[in-house]
């Protein structure tokens, strides 16, 4: 194994002189610092992080406490952790991904008592979120991928849900829609205060009001199944919806099916667009959907900075606080609406009526 003095002979250096250029103890002049690198580089050398740690107080290892979804980790949901670890790696940091069990505190006093890390950075973020209170008091920096309900004091990055909403409502309203759907999570996202479930059906409501487009917002669908369930429901209560935003993939798997079922057409019979999902999920589905596509690696990446800001930062900075909306991305399931009577005619040949 390469140790430090194989990177001092390599370099020229004396062995104090790599250890302060590699763990940031002491200024060491630019060119000798990039010689060292050089040598650390071409021996393969890898920093004892326990080690350093002992000597500096720091790890440089940052901890990203993500919940894992119900659904699993999907495209969308690596991509926020992806990004925090390319920004953390950029300055020298690691990052080291913690799903959280059902106590996410007794989680979080497990692994910061380890003292293996020097900051947290929370996902999947609750309006009222005990972790918070509980880093704030044990002193652990840490920041936000997401927003509690009052995040004044706290560094955050968080989807702008107020600009996402309006965007969204304005594309189905150009293409002459009148009227607009809503699935959003289940009531168990509602109960457990989950900010994006919450957010976003408070900003689809009031972005359909003030735009004079009527709303449909008491719909709940996670699976495939409950889509198709929802859909049925959907028709039956207010047969004249034209289009149907829906934040689950798996649900949107759902209405796609229930809708060929009916003998309706996507985008002819119902404009249908998703919700918080990627572009490239999105152009799995068929045809290609309409996305409102959320900046996960942006959102990952200034995450992560932000702790790193703390961490690096003299005395008590004021907190950073970032809103990013997501990005409409036109896919092949967007359309005008149908004609009167038009999507009627069609299921009644479908059932051969």
């Amino acid at each position: 194994m390469t140790s430090l003095r194989d990177v001092a002979e390599r370099a020229q250096v004396a062995i104090s002189t790599v250890s302060a250029a590699l763990n940031g103890t002491r200024p060491v002049a630019a060119e000798t610092k990039r010689r060292i690198e050089l040598a650390a580089a071409e021996l393969g050398y890898r920093p004892n992080l326990l080690a350093r740690g002992l000597v500096s107080k720091r790890t440089r290892i940052l901890a990203l406490l993500y919940p894992t979804p119900h659904s699993g980790f999907g495209l969308t949901e690596m991509q926020f952790a992806t990004g925090a670890a390319e920004a953390a790696g950029e300055q020298g940091y690691h990052l080291l991904l913690s799903p959280e069990n059902a106590d996410p505190v007794e989680e979080l006093r497990y692994l910061t008592g380890l003292g293996l890390i020097d900051g947290v950075l929370l996902m999947e973020v609750r309006l009222d979120d005990e972790r918070t209170e509980f880093l704030m008091e044990a002193g652990i920096p840490f920041s936000m991928i997401g927003r509690t309900r009052n995040p004044e004091a706290i560094s955050y990055a968080d989807i702008d849900f107020t600009q996402t909403a309006q965007n969204a409502v304005a594309h189905v309203a150009a293409l002459g829609h009148r009227k607009l759907a809503f699935f959003n999570h289940s009531p168990d996202a509602y109960s457990a205060q989950y900010g994006p479930t919450i957010r976003t059906g408070e900003e689809f409501a009031a972005a359909t009001r003030r735009a004079g487009v009527e709303y449909v917002g008491d719909f709940c669908a996670d699976s495939a199944e409950e889509g198709r369930e929802a859909f049925d429901r959907l028709v039956a209560e207010h047969p004249d919806v034209t289009a149907l935003a829906v934040i689950s993939d798996p649900a949107a798997v759902g209405v796609i099916a229930a809708a060929a079922a009916r003998g309706w057409r996507i985008p002819q019979d119902l404009t249908l667009i998703l919700v918080l999902s990627s572009a490239r999920v999105a152009e799995m589905f068929h045809p290609r959907l309409t996305t409102l596509e959320p900046p996960s690696g942006e959102l990952g990446r200034l995450g992560a900075r932000m702790l790193i800001d703390r961490l690096q930062a003299d005395g008590d900075d004021p907190p950073q606080q970032r809103l990013v909306p997501c990005r409409l991305v036109v896919g092949d399931s967007s359309g005008p609406p149908p004609a009167p009577g038009e999507r009627d005619d069609r299921t009644i040949d479908r059932t051969g009526t």
